[in-house]
């Protein structure tokens, strides 16, 4: 499952030239999950709790 920032209505053309992260998260077994960010080999956090978030602007 891969999750993606979407780009705001909102947003401004400063906000936009930001770069984001592209975070897949894997379930290395049942309830336990690992979020890994693109491009970085070396870095990753593995929990047995993982909850929704909602972003509101």
């Amino acid at each position: 499952m891969s999750v993606e920032r979407r780009p705001s209505e909102e947003s401004s053309p400063k906000s936009e030239s930001v770069a984001t992260p592209q975070v897949s998260v894997c379930e290395s077994r049942p309830g336990r999950s690992v979020f890994l960010e693109s491009g970085n080999a070396d870095g990753w956090i593995a929990t047995d709790l993982s909850v929704s978030v909602s972003e509101e602007r």
